[in-house]
């Protein structure tokens, strides 16, 4: 069973000026003795994103909510919904309404709302090549930062929601490539953080994920909040994953999706869905 908690905002602890000269001082001594660090992710950002803690699934079409009605049965307590972006695999979305938002909230379950944007230039998905990233990846990625907020807002999910942007697998060793693709997601998530927005970031684990994990740990700034890897046939396991740093993205920033393509019913209702354990910041819904 899934439960939902609150982030704290770090910066509503207030210490004393003496304590803050103090702090600052051995900060600077400390950066001066130690050797670099990676970047850390943003921990300072929008106050008080729901975080959620459990299984959730996401499938290609939002289901409908007597079909959500029928799966209250499962293990399941959050659902990944492909709310837009040009890249989606399946566009037409019926269910997914302001209604449908609400109602399937009030029912229980937390929504993961996946934003599927440009894709990078050498993505392995031949399907998704046609709508890779163009000549600006900070115009393309400030602007469509911009319609995931208005699409986000127009189905009720209000400033301080996660917004996963989903980045396919991509060719590792293009660096061009990468260069662009990391131009892309650092300003959809400036732009989404301006915006008032949490922004988390899906990709596969060998792919995406390693590529952001080398970008912290060079320094680079401007990176996701939240990171939900992709690594099939495994058992979940959160803060396991050799991709990542055992200290980074914590406490509350990480999704496992664990398996995908299989298909469950419950309740009389079947649907092929992607499997998840989630430790993250949901939609928060108006």
């Amino acid at each position: 069973m899934g439960s939902t908690n609150k982030i704290i905002r770090w910066g509503a602890l207030r210490p004393t000026v003496l304590l803050t000269a103090l702090t600052g001082l051995l900060g600077l001594l400390a950066t001066l003795l130690a050797p670099a660090a990676g970047a850390e992710p943003d921990r300072t950002g929008p106050r008080g994103p729901n975080v959620f803690q459990g299984r959730a699934f996401d499938t290609c079409r939002t289901p409908s909510q007597s079909t959500l009605a029928a799966w209250k049965g499962s293990k399941y307590r959050g659902v990944g919904v492909y709310f837009g972006g040009r890249g989606r695999a399946c566009p037409s979305q019926p269910n997914l309404t302001r209604d449908w938002v609400r109602a399937a909230h009030r029912a229980g379950w937390r929504l993961l709302p996946l934003y599927v944007g440009s894709q990078a230039p050498c993505v392995v998905n031949k399907h998704k090549r046609k709508v890779t990233i163009g000549s600006d990846p900070v115009q393309v990625g400030t602007g469509e930062a911009q319609d995931a907020v208005r699409r986000a807002k127009a189905l009720g999910m209000a400033p301080d929601s996660a917004l996963y942007l989903d980045m396919e697998a991509y060719n590792l060793r293009d660096a061009a490539c990468t260069r662009k693709t990391l131009e892309y997601i650092r300003a959809w998530n400036r732009e989404t953080i301006r915006q008032g927005y949490v922004p988390g970031f899906y990709s596969s684990a060998d792919s995406g994920v390693r590529h952001i994990e080398r970008a912290r740990r060079a320094g680079t700034r401007d990176l996701p909040s939240v990171m939900w890897f992709a690594r099939w046939h495994s058992r979940p396991n959160l803060y396991g994953e050799p991709e990542m740093s055992t200290s980074a993205w914590r406490p509350h920033r990480r999704i496992h999706q664990y398996a995908g393509n299989v298909a469950e019913t419950h309740g009389g209702r079947r649907m092929v869905i992607d499997r998840n354990q989630v430790d993250a910041p949901v939609a928060v819904i108006q």
